[in-house]
């Protein structure tokens, strides 16, 4: 029998604030995100920059595992040999349908025990970040304490 061996990324994609017509100085945020935009999007990364023998390289083994629209977190599983083909092209990327992001590599890893932990872990910064953008003390609870919990336990949910 043989094992299939994955590598697992974790990217969040930061959107790029674009201005109003007609207004500079108020920033228009993007709607939110769904797995299927992302996948299309690296798909196109991935045959723009490495062609058809990039995507048949990675295109079996391409999926996203997991994302979450608020934190705009993914955890994506490709295989381990043409991993980098598939980190470059999610490294190259400047939109996702039609809208600005950057993505952002967070962690490379080679079982998805360890992409959850660094997923968890991740979501606490992002989190811990609003907070602190908001001035809000370390013991006060919000509905981001809620989010956490019930994101720790998709993420942790998750299966190879």
């Amino acid at each position: 029998m043989v094992r299939f061996k994955n590598r697992w990324l974790l990217v969040e994609f930061l959107p790029v604030p674009s201005p109003a017509p007609g207004r500079a100085s108020v920033q228009h945020m993007p709607e939110d995100l769904t797995s299927k935009q992302i996948w299309a999007s690296l798909k196109q990364s991935v045959i723009t920059h490495f062609g058809d023998t990039g995507w048949g390289a990675v295109g079996s083994s391409l999926t996203i595992k997991y994302f979450s629209p608020r934190t705009n977190l993914c955890i994506i599983r490709v295989a381990r040999d043409p991993h980098k083909i598939a980190w470059a092209s999610v490294t190259l990327m400047t939109a996702v349908d039609g809208r600005k992001y950057i993505p952002h590599v967070v962690h490379v890893s080679g079982t998805i025990k360890q992409a959850q932990l660094a997923a968890i872990r991740h979501n606490r910064e992002i989190v811990a970040r609003y907070r602190a953008r908001a001035k809000l003390p370390v013991g006060y609870q919000d509905s981001y304490e809620q989010y956490l919990q019930a994101s720790a336990q998709e993420i942790e949910a998750l299966q190879d």
